[in-house]
């Protein structure tokens, strides 16, 4: 099994005043063009493919909606609470611990729980962390059950290296 970790693409600043609620904060125009770029150079980079599955706050979901266009055979993505903020990162491992093996699953969601769950993967501790910059991307692969220190990094994409390989390429 492949497991993709995608933060979510850059968001407009903290305002209560805008956002009362700030799970409603979306992510700004410039960051969603920002973000559809990482997304494509994820695709380029891994090919299509993968069940997208993200965090109920906006700006995970919009960023979710990008990287299934340009990811998910079939468009759709999930909804899953565990990957809010602040929610504890054992269950994410158990959710990820009960999927049966096949193809990617890309989760989208935030700092510093995505960082957090990448740690325990791939470090099996849960005071390690990789964290991940906004529309930036990690991938874990198992060989066998997803376990705490089973995971082998495969790439660790930073948004700028997602955003270049997304780019078409120009022909001089």
């Amino acid at each position: 099994m492949r497991v993709i970790l995608f933060r979510h693409g850059p968001a407009g600043r903290r305002d209560a005043s805008r956002w009362p609620d700030d799970g409603e904060r979306p992510v700004t125009r410039r960051g969603l063009a920002k973000t559809a770029h990482a997304a494509d150079g994820l695709r380029r980079f891994l090919g299509r493919g993968g069940r997208v599955v993200t965090s109920p706050l906006e700006r995970a979901r919009q960023t979710a909606k990008v990287v299934s266009d340009a990811l998910a055979p079939d468009g759709r993505m999930e909804t899953l609470e565990c990957l809010a903020p602040g929610a504890p990162v054992r269950e994410a491992l158990r959710w990820l611990r009960g999927l049966e093996s096949g193809p990617s699953i890309i989760l989208v969601g935030h700092e510093p729980h995505l960082g957090k769950l990448a740690g325990v993967l791939v470090f099996g501790a849960s005071g390690s962390a990789l964290p991940i910059k906004k529309a930036g991307a990690l991938v874990i692969d198992f060989v066998g059950p997803v376990e705490p220190g089973a995971g082998k990094l495969y790439a660790f994409l930073p948004p700028r290296l997602l955003r270049r390989m997304g780019r078409p390429r120009s022909h001089a």
